[in-house]
Formats: C-alpha cells, structure tokens, sequence
C-alpha cells in the first residue's frame, strides 16, 4: 500500500471510530458532504487565476524572460536540481513559482508551481511515481523563504495590532531555516527511498496516469526588442511610478506612518503591476501577447479540472477528521509535552492543523488572535506560523494531482519535515526576537 492510501485510510477509518466513540457521527457525515463540495468550488476558483496566470507565464516564456531566468540561476539550481538540463523549462518554472512564494503572491505561485511539476514529469521515466526532482520542489515549496508574507499583515492590522509587520523577522527567520531542513531532508531520504527506476513494475493505472505532453528540451531563446514595445513599458512605468508617488504623498499628508504606507502599496500595487510588466514584457519582445495568452490559459483550464478528484479525497478526510473530535484529542494530548518546551497550548490547534487544512487553520489563527490579541505571544506566534508553514497535504493533493503521481515517495515525509522545522523555528524566533 502506498503512502498517500495509507494516509487517507488512516484518516477516514480514525475518524469514522472516533465519531462513533464521541458521538460526533452526524457531524463527521455533514463534514464529508460539504468538505466535498467546498472541494470542487475550490477547484472550479482555481479553473481562472491557473488560466490567467499560466497565459501570462506563456507569454514571458515565449519573449525569453524564463531562459534568462533559469541561465541567470543555473549554479545554484543546478546544484539542487542535477537530474535536470539547466536549460530545461522546469528549471525558470520553478524559478517562478518561488518567487512569487516569497513575495507571498499564493494565488500566482499555484499555477507556477503546476507547470513546473507538469515539465519535470517530463522528465519521468517512471510516470506515476515522485521523482528526486519532484519530491525536491514540493519540500522547497512548503517551505519556501518568505521575504512577505503581506496576507497576515494585512489581517493582523484588520484586528486591530499595534505591531502588524513585527511578524516579518521572525517569519523570515523561521521559513530559512524551513527550507534548509527541506533541502537538507529530501536530499537525506533519497538515498534511502528506492530509486525511482525501481517502480518500473508499477501499477498500469500509475503507469497510464495523465502526464504533460511532449514539450521542448529548453525555454523559448530571448527574442529581438521592439523600440516602439520599450517605449510604451517605459511609458507605463513612468505612470506607475507617477500614480504610487501620489498615493504616498496623500498618505503622509494625512498622516499616515511610512511603515502602514509601505504595507498597503504592497498589498495592492504588487499583482497589477506584476501582470502590467509581464505583458508589456511580452509587447517589447515581439510576442503575440493575446495568442499567447489564450494559448497558456487553455492549458490552465485543463490542469485545474484533472486536479478535482484529488482535491476531494483530501479535502474529504480532513474535514472527517476534523468534526470527529480527534483533532481535540490530539491538542489535548500534546499540550502538557509543548506546554513544556514553551510552546503556547494556545496556538496547537493551529499548528496541527497548518499543514492539512489552509482555510481551517486561517480561521483557527484568526480565532485565536481575536480572543488573545494579536501582539501577544501567542498572537505573534500563530501570525508566524501561517507565514511561515504549508497546507502540504493540499500541496502535494494540487501538484501531484497534476501530473497523476500516485507513488510519492520521500515527499511526503520531507514536507512534513519541513512543515516541523518551520514551527520550531517559528516559536523559537518569536521567544527571540518578539517577546
């Protein structure tokens, strides 16, 4: 049995025992059903933002932008990524996608990261089965530096903290060293996974599992520039550049500190200019931006539905899991051995739940911070810990899902590995740095 099945077995058969132990059966049954449809709702929102944002990706990619990328990146990629041509498109989708992770753009980093799984299982020989490659990238993705987690700003300034960017340091601290125990982990367990040549004799059902197309060895070489396509980038620039000044002046005239102005242009300035530079990008590099789009956005299309049915089995038993009780349990069980260490038992719901359920540990955090507030200890330290944590079940469900990988290997256990590294360290440089 593999690992994902005995997982999700796992997590459905404890949960059904525990509710009919606890009594909680009615509420498990409910959860099922509606964690099944938020499922597919979940899916069907990310039919657009992977449709849009995979066409912008296409349209750099044709002008040359991700070949630059990757050649500019190659000594340390390399490094990390050996079984991959330097040149390859997985190399400057990866690129992509942790970028935007680390400016905290969630919603742009998705499609990124799919279309960098989507080319390395090109380079499966095995398909249906994790590559070192693949197992590599997820753990760096739920991991990944986070040089602006704007989302928890924003929210910790919603509720009223004095302090709502005090969380910056401590989550840059934590996802760094995250992401080492990541690398340092996948790279670890490789040599003790089978190779993946050793799953040759998979399954058909793994073996036949959609993967991408062919596609070329490398990203599009850059393209010539167009003078008139540079004077209108440069034009646009300058009317960004014009219309931010402008708002910063407002803000300073009515008092407003440069600290609350800097969060708030880049929470809103940083995706519409983002989408701004990419297509002008294109326009400067000859590209037929609109081909190109459509193009890129049909296969973005065909990548979100492919990734329902993983996206319900996971989403099913972890609501299950969560109405049975047992998550309660497993707070309760753990709290005098944290409360130890000093760890807040007040901030457990939302460690556990971090890497099996996004939105249930984002309103376990805004729960949290509103019956303790936000500049209090354990305030800062579920702010830090969804800044600097993964939903790696969700990850690994989108990606994988992806690409049909059914066999994970290591992956699962380096996200995890990194998924405790991130709260670790998310405790020790709030105790550090904020307390």
């Amino acid at each position: 049995m593999g690992l994902m099945n005995g997982i999700w077995l796992g997590l459905v058969v404890a949960s059904v025992v525990a509710a009919a132990l606890n009594g909680t059966m009615g509420a498990v049954s409910a959860a099922s059903v509606d964690a099944a449809k938020a499922a597919v709702t979940l899916a069907l929102g990310l039919v657009g933002v992977m449709a849009f944002w995979l066409g912008l990706m296409r349209i750099v990619q044709e002008g040359g932008l991700l070949h630059t990328l990757a050649r500019a990146l190659r000594p340390v990629m390399t490094r990390l990524f050996p079984d991959v041509p330097p040149e390859h498109p997985a190399m400057s989708a990866m690129i992509m996608n942790v970028a935007t992770n680390m400016l905290g753009l969630g919603n742009a980093a998705t499609p990124f990261g799919i279309k960098a799984m989507m080319e390395l299982d090109r380079l499966n020989p095995v398909r249906g089965v994790a590559t070192d490659a693949m197992a590599l990238f997820l753990a760096i993705n739920t991991s990944n530096v986070a040089l602006a987690p704007l989302g928890v700003i924003a929210l910790r300034a919603s509720v009223g903290s004095t302090n709502a960017g005090g969380i910056w340091l401590p989550t840059l601290v934590a996802t760094a060293c995250s992401t080492a125990v990541a690398i340092v982990a996948a790279k670890t367990l490789a040599r003790v996974y089978p190779p993946v040549t050793a799953y040759a004799a998979a399954p058909a059902a793994a073996a036949a599992a959609p993967g991408a197309p062919p596609a070329p060895d490398s990203a599009a070489e850059p393209r010539a520039t167009s003078p008139a396509g540079c004077a209108l980038a440069l034009l646009a620039l300058g009317a960004v550049a014009f219309g931010l000044a402008r708002e910063v002046a407002r803000g300073l005239a009515a008092g407003a500190s440069a600290g609350a102005l800097a969060r708030d242009a880049a929470s809103a300035w940083t995706l519409p200019v983002l989408i701004a530079a990419m297509v002008l990008y294109g326009v400067a590099k000859r590209v037929a931006i609109y081909d190109a789009l459509v193009a890129g956005a049909r296969e973005g299309f065909e990548v979100a539905v492919r990734i329902i049915p993983f996206l319900v089995a996971i989403m099913v038993a972890v609501g299950m899991f969560r109405a049975s009780g047992l998550l309660d349990l497993l707070v309760g069980l753990a709290a005098p051995v944290t409360g130890a260490l000093g760890f807040p038992a007040e901030a457990l719901p939302m460690a556990i739940l971090r890497p099996l359920s996004g939105s249930g540990a984002y309103g376990v955090m805004a729960e949290i911070m509103a019956r303790h507030g936000a500049d209090t200890q354990v305030g800062y330290l579920v702010s830090t810990l969804q800044g600097s944590t993964e939903t790696t079940f969700y990850v690994l469900a989108v990606y994988f899902g992806a690409v049909g990988v059914t066999r994970v290997r290591h992956a699962l256990a380096a996200g995890l590995i990194a998924d405790l590294a991130g709260i670790a360290a998310a405790a020790a440089a709030v105790a550090w740095l904020l307390v």
